[in-house]
């Protein structure tokens, strides 16, 4: 019985270490798998941008630019927003290192009243792959 309790030990042990020095099969054949390279840099000029006071019923754009800092190409794959009233169109072509690329913003305000905040969130195979942008509006009824 004692035997049976130190062999348990001794392999959760060993399991226990795989996984906090990342030797485990997930850690390594995971980051393969999903193509991630980390050497890709996505870097926006700026991460807001504020239309100010806006008419209801206006489709209002702006466009962000960013910037591959890195190394390796840049491939976004997704550029998703929290709401139906606002659309976003990126580059989907990889950005090579040193290069920059768009990506367009539309808000539709129909239907919308008072101070507006929408999040777009961008999904790439950069260091940080997930980033965050912002639009605010103050959609203005008029009667």
């Amino acid at each position: 019985m004692r035997k049976i309790i130190i062999i348990s030990f001794i392999l959760i042990a060993i399991i226990a270490s795989k996984c906090i020095n990342g030797t485990g099969k997930n850690s390594a054949d995971s980051t393969s798998k999903s193509g991630f390279s980390g050497k890709s840099e996505l870097i926006f000029r700026e991460y807001q941008h504020d239309f100010g006071k806006v008419a209801e019923g206006e489709k209002v754009s702006c466009t962000f630019t960013f910037d591959n800092k890195g190394t390796e190409n840049l491939i976004i794959s997704s550029a998703t927003t929290t709401c139906g009233c606002t659309v976003s169109k990126y580059d989907k072509k990889p950005i090579p290192p040193g290069t920059s690329g768009n990506l367009d913003v539309v808000f539709d305000t129909s239907g919308r009243n008072g101070m507006q905040t929408k999040t777009i969130t961008v999904k790439s195979n950069a260091s940080k792959p997930v980033v965050l942008i912002k639009i605010t509006a103050e959609v203005i009824t008029t009667n």
